[in-house]
């Protein structure tokens, strides 16, 4: 059993094969999506997936790249998305310097409050750190209640301290596969009941897939590259993943009803 727990299903990259793509998840072992509505509309139609589809679940949050859309009707509107038990987790959310659509200073705010309302609703805010890992684990350590998800992780030693000092899960994506990772260490010095494994997709599709849409199947390839770096087979690391992901996004992640 393997669970993706970070796709953009809604993307209009799926449009045309969804029910496909999902039927090979389910071929390849995938007993669960979780679906990111990194928007209000991304949110909807993650929402709208998951209503169509049992093995999969939503999140919502406001991405950086639109943080300055968040205002106090935006965070009602996510205190209302988090009340509703398909929504498992906030985001994905964070700070990312290195395109700057939003200002750093918007980012910044609604990072935070973003982060104070998953962790007044008890749910797991997925997070996105782009060149910006001090600002990122300063925020974490001023709010130690929360619990975060450091999605795709490829940030450095301060991001990394600070998310294994706070408890907070880690997880890693095809990017393990490419030839230009570095980080093995990272994935070593994540404790086994802190590691997750995702996908992004439809973007960063892991070897021997490269070139092609990421999807969901794919997240084996990711598991397959852990259990390498840690020397554990890869029906191990499926096992941890997912009893990882249940913990921190809740029991509808190991049921397909």
């Amino acid at each position: 059993m393997l669970v993706d727990t970070h796709c953009h299903l809604g993307d209009a990259a799926f449009a045309a094969d969804r029910a496909a793509t999902l039927a090979r998840a389910a071929s390849a072992g995938v007993a669960h999506v979780i679906v990111v509505g990194e928007s209000p509309e991304a949110a909807a139609a993650a929402l709208a997936l998951a209503d169509a589809h049992p093995m999969l679940s939503a999140t919502a949050g406001i991405h950086p790249h639109i943080a300055g859309r968040w205002d106090a009707g935006a965070a009602l509107w996510l205190e209302q998305q988090l009340g509703d038990a398909r929504v498992v987790a906030a985001g994905e959310m964070g700070l990312d310097y290195h395109y700057d659509h939003a200002p750093r200073d918007r980012q910044r705010s609604a990072f935070e409050a973003q982060l104070a309302l998953a962790a007044r609703a008890g749910k797991p805010a997925v997070i996105h750190a782009r060149e910006a890992d001090d600002d990122v684990a300063a925020i974490l350590e001023n709010q130690p209640e929360a619990v975060a998800i450091l999605h795709s992780f490829s940030s450095g030693e301060r991001l990394l301290a600070a998310g294994l000092a706070l408890g907070h899960y880690v997880s890693f994506s095809g990017m393990v596969t490419f030839r230009n990772w570095r980080q093995d260490d990272a994935i070593r010095r994540t404790p086994r009941d802190r590691l997750l494994a995702e996908t992004d997709s439809p973007y960063l599709a892991p070897v021997p897939h490269r070139g092609k849409r990421n999807e969901p199947a794919f997240v084996l390839e990711v598991v397959r590259r852990l259990g390498e770096v840690l020397g554990l087979p890869v029906e191990e690391v499926a096992r941890i993943t997912t009893e990882n992901a249940v913990r921190v996004f809740g029991p509808r992640i190991g049921s397909r009803e």
